[in-house]
């Protein structure tokens, strides 16, 4: 009966393609494991990025109602538009918080574009302000110049605090692009890797 048992294992030598099979998996497997020590942004950081974002847009509201108040209808539009890259902020603020991982795609780059914006339009605001301030203190307004003078001020305050933030924010985004970069050239070494395993087994990868 040993006999016969010994005999009847050693007729059946396990075939030349279950070998392939198996590095096959176990390349699979360096290659998630690779994929797994990718440099994204982890929860904590986006979280203090969210952080950030949120003081810096609470401070930048009170902005844009003074803005709004002091400017009258010729700043009306500018506010209008400054106030709907404020609400992309703070919806983004929310979905993040509830989902931090969803940084780490395309949502990430329309965060970072929202800050750039608020950025940029903040500047126009100290520019604008600046201007109509002189103009006013040569016509002899004071009161408003002062107040004006003042806006504009606060907003190259602000200005500073949105760049800082949109600074982290970019740094980020940069770190998640360059992992997608890493594991996009993973994948493609590890077909290969695959291919020639296929290869040396005698099977031919489909075209």
């Amino acid at each position: 009966m040993l006999v016969s048992a010994q005999v009847h294992f050693e007729e059946a030598p396990m075939p030349r393609f279950r070998c392939g099979f198996y590095l096959l998996v176990l390349s699979c497997l360096s290659f998630v494991c690779r994929a797994q020590e990718t440099n994204f942004p982890t929860n904590d950081e986006i979280n203090l990025l969210l952080i950030q974002t949120e003081r810096a847009v609470g401070q930048y509201k009170p902005l844009l109602d003074q803005q709004e108040s002091l400017f009258g209808e010729k700043g009306k539009e500018a506010v209008a538009k400054d106030r709907e890259v404020v609400k992309g902020l703070e919806t983004a603020i929310k979905a993040f918080r509830k989902n931090p991982q969803a940084f780490n795609s395309n949502l990430g780059f329309a965060f970072f574009e929202w800050i750039d914006d608020a950025d940029r339009n903040i500047l126009l605001c100290a520019s604008g302000a600046s201007t109509e301030a002189v103009t006013l203190m040569l016509d002899g307004k004071t009161d408003k110049a002062l107040s004006l003078a003042q806006l504009s001020k606060s907003c190259m305050d602000m200005s500073s605090l949105i760049y800082t933030v949109g600074e982290n924010a970019g740094a980020l985004y940069s770190r998640f692009v360059a992992g997608e970069e890493a594991l996009a050239k993973q994948a493609f070494d590890t077909m290969q890797k695959c291919i020639d395993i296929l290869k040396k087994s005698g099977i031919k990868p489909n075209k």
